[in-house]
């Protein structure tokens, strides 16, 4: 059928000619260097090699000398080529794939990258090619007719992980996601006991929310899990304490690193496990949210709300309804900026009214058309959830040399701006 067309939602990034790999490294830009030469009438992501890096090697040691687990990249929150690759770079090695199009990234990126299935619900062509084709074999599920689909599609094959995941009661992270997956108590009860009977290897997941604020969260939710799985009755191979572990922004600063990791071992502990199961955990803004940021353009001043060319239906999806705050600043090749700053909302640049970014966003009283304005902490969903409404898809994209625009605490990154000054 000649006529069918596939297409992306949105165009791929384009990469700066300034930023294309030649025969020897050269040292990489500043993001003020970047727009200087640029000047990008388009959105212009910029990317942090050096931080993704650092805080995936800070976050996979720390979570290796918690609990001697194995640290699974959620792969939905960027899945741009050069973020897994510089994750790779940091130590990660295992990855939390939620369809087809992630297993097939990462697998022809890292054929002997382990990858994990970790979608509860999942149409039978998708389970199919990710086990016959792309050589994955733990899944995610959290009904009986999941384990069915998983079975028939893989020829009841003897060598599934089959990971089972459990529901949680609603929570206070940012995000609850409480709402869609997971099993309820016995349900998850009946389906260790079945998975334990076909599975080489059965296991539990759950997932506290995003954006969790709270390190007890984890030690509840591990308390669930050992109700569960000592009323099945059956030794589990595998428990993933799943994501959720948070970073800061301007009006959200997380506890330490440490105090989460502290919690997991309190919590691991608790259960008594046999030696040998594995620990597993789902990060995926932890790990790149401070890893990229964002330069858009002023395109109109009206009064304290700025018009600019990227918002809730480009990379500032956050920014919109969940009203998230993300560290800015202005960016002014040719002059100096008032020192006085002003409270600011933001209008994205198509024709609808919900493309509305409160804020407040603080920034210099004499701002105008024409300036720039870099927004960071944009690793996390920034380029994820792009869409191509009103034709506002083009981007692009240019390694930079940046410290991140705000630390979190415990990351290991050190905020530094360009030249070493503190």
């Amino acid at each position: 059928m000649n006529q069918i067309r596939h297409r992306s939602a949105v165009s791929p990034l384009r990469r700066s000619v300034e930023n294309r790999r030649p025969a020897v490294a050269a040292p990489l830009p500043t993001v003020d260097d970047a727009v200087a030469a640029l000047r990008p009438a388009e959105p212009l992501h910029c990317l942090r090699p050096a931080v993704l890096k650092a805080t995936a090697r800070r976050f996979v040691s720390a979570f290796a000398a918690a609990v001697g687990g194995d640290v699974l990249y959620a792969v939905k929150c960027n899945p741009d080529p050069a973020v897994i690759r510089h994750l790779w770079a940091g130590g990660v090695r295992h990855y939390d794939c939620a369809s087809p199009a992630e297993v097939r990234l990462v697998r022809s990126m890292f054929p002997q990258a382990a990858i994990h299935y970790m979608h509860p619900v999942k149409n039978r062509a998708a389970i199919r090619a990710a086990y016959h084709e792309m050589g994955v074999r733990d899944f995610a599920l959290d009904s009986q007719e999941e384990l069915g689909k998983l079975l028939e599609e893989t020829g009841y094959a003897d060598d599934l992980g089959l990971i089972v995941r459990l529901a949680l009661p609603k929570g206070k992270a940012t995000y609850d996601l409480s709402g869609k997956f997971g099993a309820p108590f016995q349900t998850a009860v009946e389906l260790l006991r079945a998975a334990r009977v076909v599975g080489a290897r059965i296991g539990v997941s759950f997932h506290v929310g995003s954006q969790c604020l709270d390190p007890e969260a984890y030690v509840d939710a591990l308390a669930i899990a050992g109700t569960v799985i000592e009323a099945a009755g059956v030794p589990v191979d595998v428990v993933d304490v799943g994501g959720g572990f948070p970073v800061s922004y301007p009006d959200m600063t997380p506890p330490e690193l440490a105090l989460y990791m502290a919690a997991i071992r309190r919590g691991i502990e608790a259960l008594g496990l046999p030696a040998g199961t594995r620990i597993w955990c789902e990060p995926g803004r932890a790990l790149v949210a401070a890893g990229a940021s964002l330069v858009v353009q002023v395109e109109r001043v009206r009064g304290d709300e700025l018009f600019i060319n990227d918002g809730v239906y480009g990379s500032l999806s956050d920014a919109g309804v969940p009203a998230f705050r993300f560290p800015c600043r202005l960016i002014r090749p040719d002059g100096e900026a008032a020192a006085e700053t002003k409270a600011y909302s933001f209008w994205g640049p198509t024709c609808d009214s919900a493309d509305r970014m409160k804020g407040p966003f603080h920034l210099p009283a004499d701002i105008r058309e024409g300036d720039w304005i870099e927004i960071g902490q944009l690793g996390a969903y920034g380029s994820t959830l792009r869409t191509a409404f009103n034709g506002f898809d083009q981007a692009r994209i240019v390694e930079v040399a940046d410290a991140p625009l705000l630390e979190t605490p415990g990351h290991g990154v050190e905020r530094r701006l360009p030249g070493g000054v503190a």
